[in-house]
Parts: structure tokens; sequence; C-alpha cells
């Protein structure tokens, strides 16, 4: 199994939970983050210059298996690609162990 972490724009959470949708992917956490990255601007405020340090991002938290992770890179980075910097990022990473609360399902029945 696999955690997938993607950072993305706010207004690519829709087109990418369409395009998740289609491959069959439904269950996600959503959380508003903000960070900084290649991503650079710079703002005026009552004559003054300065520079945007953290931008406001959406962090999707998926858990999938093996099998469902190029898919599910697929669709987000179709769903969220505008080609400027600050598009983000995906992160996948090696799940241990599973556990359902309120079961105790195990692993992927617990997905």
């Amino acid at each position: 199994m696999k955690r997938i972490d993607a950072i993305i724009r706010g207004q690519g959470l829709e087109p990418v939970k369409s395009n998740l949708a289609k491959i069959g992917i439904e269950g996600m956490t959503v959380a508003e983050v903000k960070g900084s990255g290649h991503q650079k601007q710079t703002e005026s405020y009552r004559g003054s210059q300065y520079q945007i340090d953290y931008f406001p991002k959406l962090l999707l938290t998926i858990i999938a298996s093996d099998e469902q992770v190029p898919g599910i890179l697929d669709a987000i980075v179709k769903g969220a690609r505008t080609g400027k910097a600050g598009d983000g990022k995906i992160f996948v990473a090696a799940i241990d162990e599973v556990v359902r609360i309120r079961n105790g399902a195990i692993d992927e029945a617990a997905v």
C-alpha cells in the first residue's frame, strides 16, 4: 500500500476529484495548508511592496493499493496542472499497516 500526498492549488480540487472518481477513487482527506517553494509573488499595500512568503494550497492524502498508484498520479497531474510555478508536488510513501478503528479491519480491508 502507498500513501499519496499531493499539494495543489485550490482551484485544482474539483478537476482532480472528478478525475479520481472516473477511476473509482473517492476516499481522500483534504486539508488547507500554506507553503513556499519556487512560486514567488510581490504585492503592493498602501504604496509599499512586499513579498508573499507562503501561499494557500490544498493537501490531498490518499491511501491506495500499489496497483492504483499510477492511475491516481495521472489523475492528479491532469487535474491540477496549469503549467505555471506553484502547481504543486506529489509525494508517494510506503504504508506498513492500516487499521480501521470501527471494526478492526487491517491493511487493504481497512482502506
